[in-house]
């Protein structure tokens, strides 16, 4: 799902939210008015006040929206099957300021999908990944919006993902695709 967008909002109750792009959580009373720049893996950024907010999806409902649905994994999935939804799921995590996917954007160095040690039945997936600059003040808030949309694939008890820079980014990391839409061909 993506759209840039104007549409406006108005909060029908308080919402956490992180200020974009300091990574500051903060909360956005009831009745504050504003309206969604970006409508992007089921998370919105929206303008209130002069400042960017990201909404995650499970707050999508404070400003009139569907939050998404759950994940569903057929019984008896292989690792493999796993291992698309994880791709399909990191797909789905943004920077809010970045209209690209963070695996369009290069940032998914690698994301392995393993049996997990302590839980039978359940897997692990470790990820490592990047920032387009290492000073980003979105960092954690995308390392947790990854971690917490693995999460959500039903058999992962566990997603830790690592924040690495090296080897840094450069924007030939991008999928073609992506330079294609920024125009960074």
């Amino acid at each position: 799902m993506y759209s840039r967008t104007s549409e406006p909002v108005r909060f029908d109750r308080d919402c956490s939210a992180v200020m974009v792009p300091q990574g500051e959580v903060v909360t956005l009373p009831a009745g504050s008015i504003g309206y969604i720049t970006q409508a992007l893996g089921g998370s919105y950024t929206v303008f209130v006040e002069g400042n960017l907010f990201r909404i995650a999806g499970r707050d999508a409902d404070a400003i009139g929206k569907e939050p998404p649905a759950a994940i569903e994994l057929p019984q008896g999935a292989s690792d493999e099957d796993v291992e698309t939804l994880v791709w399909k799921q990191l797909r789905t995590c943004f920077d809010p300021e970045i209209p690209i996917n963070v695996v369009d954007l290069g940032l998914v160095y690698e994301a392995d999908v393993t049996p997990h040690p302590e839980h039978s039945g359940q897997r692990r997936v470790d990820v490592r990944m990047t920032l387009t600059a290492p000073g980003c003040g979105m960092g954690d808030i995308l390392v947790d919006d990854v971690r917490s949309k693995l999460e959500m694939i039903p058999t992962v008890a566990e997603a830790d993902v690592e924040l690495v820079f090296d080897p840094p980014w450069n924007r030939s990391m991008m999928s073609e695709a992506a330079r294609l839409e920024t125009g960074m061909l």
